[in-house]
This record gives structure tokens, C-alpha cells and sequence, in this order.
């Protein structure tokens, strides 16, 4: 039940993306050095491995970095196997001052790319190929040159993020309910799968065949791993092994159930995060402990949509911590919510129209000056000033059009 999957008008649904690329061929494989074991396992709870975090807990209100001059790179993600879709990677910019996009291309031979992510060193990107065979695709930014594609051994990877060492590539298979690593080599390719663990248990909630992983990011500390997962309504906390890209389970958080998890983020503080509901349409604050890396989720709380149906997708923080912005689909707005008592409450202030059609993502500018909102059903990107001070959205002119745009990627 998660990111277009309904069979609503004007939409597809993630079993037609999946399956209309059965047989599409193998993926082309990159020579690696001696990778780490590549074993499947399920995610059986596990004691946490004693070693401390080995990256520094940030600072609790970290500064928007300096607004840049002339254009700036924009990436988006698309479905390539759909009437009216993509045909790559779409490539644009996008001036840091109007929120202009002006489009500049495609990067071909990605097949449904459907979410995007850059390395830290900013020299490559990565791409989910979101179908049956699930693969993740490196291309290197300086000559657009596609390096080649990984297996995530599973079925429709819908998300994937970079762990803040460089080193490995972590993604979510969404129809198999799996998690990937893959370690990154010297030059940004991708070496066979580190690991992979399925989320055998709990059971699937309410109205779920089975466990659906939505999402795979790091803490804010960089010492866990977490996995959230629509089927289960669970977000699992793993510990990495940074030298062989292994998971080990730590703890897990329990949403309401039926709930449907599908987005989290965290505050910058590092002791809250915020989790998108998508099923029963509700956001939640959660707690969570870097030492253990256990995380506590809170009561549901509005989205600030109407009376028709609505699919929460993507929430977002600002970086001075002061303010999130939700994407709802279906309500097709931005909800925004002042973030009070050092992170650990939401307090609604509306909702903004987002002038598309199933907004599917959102993102910032790395200045937090603007905001980005890929729709979905209407195939547009539209663009927002974002007001550091007030955490008001203004409009930043008529959307930029993109075919089936499921995700926006500004550097």
C-alpha cells in the first residue's frame, strides 16, 4: 500500500511498474575486489554488538549552508516502464534564487530509477531500478557515464541512501521486504551485496500480504541503521559492520497497527525523528536513543488533510530544526508543523496547495531555501521559497513538467 501502488485514476499501481519489467535481461555486473560474504538472513532480534558509534553525534541546530551563485544541478527520478514515462534519468538545473528548472537531458539505460541518491563527495549518483529483477544502478556525475548496476536481491527497491562514511550503499526492496548493502568502491561503482536481510517477523498488519521495506537511512549519529517497513508496521534498528557492510539487528519499534510506516526523518538534535504513516494518514513523533539505537514512536498526529482520501509520503526538516514539511497525496498539499521542545513535539500550522498531482517526494536545496515536490500523477516538479524564519511556502512559479516525476534530487 505504499508510493502509487492503488489502482486509482490517473494512477499506476507498484505491481504494474514491477511487472511490466520481468524479463527486461540482466543487469551488467562491475568487477569488484574480494567482497564481503554475501549471505541472505532474516531479521531474527540479535544482542547489539558493543562497539561504540564511530562518527560524531551532530550539533543540535546546525546552520543552512551559504546560498550558491548560477545554476545548480537537479536529478530526477521517473518510471521508464509506463505510457507517458521517463526514459532515464531526468537531468536539469535549477537557479538557487527564482527556483526556476530549466531541463537538460536524460541519462538512458536506468530502467524505473525511481529514487535518487548522491554520494557525499558529490561525484556520483545512485538510482534504484525499481522492478521484478531489483537492481541499484552508479553513475558518475562528471561524464553522466552509467558504471554499472548491482542486484539488491529482491523485488522492487523503491529507496536507498548512502551511509555518511561513503562506503556503502544501503536500499530497500519493497515488494520483497528486504534490505540491501553494497559496498562503494574507490571510484563510486558498486560491489556485489554485502548483505541482505528479509524481514521475516511480525507478522504482516492489517490488510498486508507481507512485509514491504520502504526505506533504509542512518542515523543521525551515524552508529545505526534503520530499515522502516509498511507491511510489518515496524522500523527495524540495525548496527553495521563498516568493515564488512554486515547487519546485525538491534531493536524494534512497533507503529499502531495498520498504521502502514512508509518515511523518517530525523531531527537534527539526534534524539527525535518524525515517521509518515501512509496507511492510516497520520504522522508520529518518535524518540529515539543513539547508544542503543532504539526508537520509541509516539501517538498519531493530523496531516492537516480533508475529507477525501490521502496517502502521506515524504516528511522533511529543516535544518535549523525548526520546521517540517509533509508531502500528502491525495490532499495533493505540503502540511507544515512548527517542531517545538527541542524536537520532541509537531504542532500543525496548515497546508499549503503543492499545484500538482500526487506529490510522491520532496527535498530541500542543500541551502534549505528551497523546497522540491515531485507529482507524481500530473508529471510536474513544483518549487517552493522556503522562509527560514517563519517556515512559510512561497510558490516559486508554475511547475517544471517531468514525465511520471517520482522524485527530485537537487545538489
Amino acid at each position: 500500500m505504499g508510493s502509487g501502488r492503488r489502482a486509482a485514476s490517473g494512477g499506476w499501481s507498484r505491481r504494474r511498474f514491477v511487472g511490466a519489467l520481468a524479463g527486461l535481461g540482466a543487469v551488467t555486473a562491475l568487477p569488484s575486489p574480494a567482497p564481503p560474504r554475501n549471505t541472505e538472513k532474516t531479521s531474527a532480534p540479535r544482542q547489539a554488538a558493543s562497539s561504540a558509534p564511530s562518527h560524531p553525534a551532530p550539533a543540535a541546530t546546525p546552520s543552512p549552508k551559504a546560498k550558491p551563485s548560477g545554476p545548480r544541478p537537479l536529478f530526477l527520478g521517473t518510471y521508464t516502464s509506463v505510457e507517458g514515462g521517463g526514459k532515464g534519468i531526468g537531468l536539469a538545473t535549477y537557479d538557487p534564487s527564482t527556483g526556476r528548472v530549466t531541463g537538460t537531458g536524460t541519462v538512458t539505460g536506468v530502467a524505473n530509477p525511481s529514487y535518487l541518491a548522491v554520494h557525499p563527495d558529490g561525484h556520483t549518483l545512485y538510482a534504484v531500478d525499481e522492478q521484478d529483477a531489483g537492481a541499484v544502478t552508479a553513475v558518475r556525475l562528471a561524464d553522466r557515464e552509467v558504471l554499472g548496476s548491482r542486484s539488491t536481491g529482491g523485488a522492487g527497491p523503491c529507496h536507498l541512501s548512502v551511509h555518511p562514511s561513503g562506503r556503502w550503499l544501503l536500499s530497500a526492496n519493497y515488494t520483497s521486504g528486504s534490505v540491501a548493502v553494497h559496498p562503494i568502491t574507490g571510484s563510486g561503482g558498486l560491489g556485489e551485496r554485502a548483505d541482505l536481510v528479509t524481514h521475516s517477523s511480525p507478522a504482516p498488519g492489517p490488510g498486508q500480504q507481507g512485509p514491504h521495506a520502504h526505506q533504509f537511512i542512518t542515523s543521525p549519529d551515524g552508529g545505526h541503521v534503520l530499515a522502516v517497513d509498511l507491511g510489518t508496521d515496524t522500523v527495524y534498528s540495525y548496527r553495521l559492520d563498516e568493515r564488512t557492510g554486515r547487519l546485525t539487528e538491534v531493536a524494534r519499534a512497533a507503529a499502531k497497527p495498520g498504521a502502514g510506516p512508509r518515511h523518517l526523518t530525523f531531527h537534527p538534535g539526534g534524539r527525535h525523528a518524525y515517521l509518515a504513516n501512509e496507511v492510516d494518514d497520520t504522522v508520529t513523533v518518535c524518540a529515539y536513543e543513539p547508544s542503543t539505537g532504539r526508537l520509541t514512536i509516539g501517538e498519531p498526529q493530523s496531516t492537516g488533510s480533508g475529507a477525501g482520501t490521502n496517502y502521506p509520503a515524504q516528511i522533511l526538516v529543516t535544518a535549523n530544526g525548526s520546521y517540517a514539511f509533509l508531502a500528502n497525496r491525495g490532499d495533493n498539499t505540503l502540511a507544515r508543523y512548527a517542531i517545538e521542545r527541542d524536537g520532541a513535539r509537531l504542532r500543525l500550522l496548515g497546508t499549503v496547495p503543492v499545484k500538482g498531482d500526487f506529490p510522491r517526494q520532496i527535498a530541500l536545496s542543500p541551502d534549505g531555501a528551497l523546497l522540491f515536490a515531485a507529482n507524481q500523477r500530473s508529471g510536474t516538479v513544483s518549487v517552493f521559497h522556503v522562509d527560514d524564519e517563519s517556515g512559510e511556502l512561497r510558490s516559486a512559479g508554475e511547475p517544471f513538467a517531468s514525465p511520471v516525476a517520482v522524485c527530485a534530487l537537487p545538489l
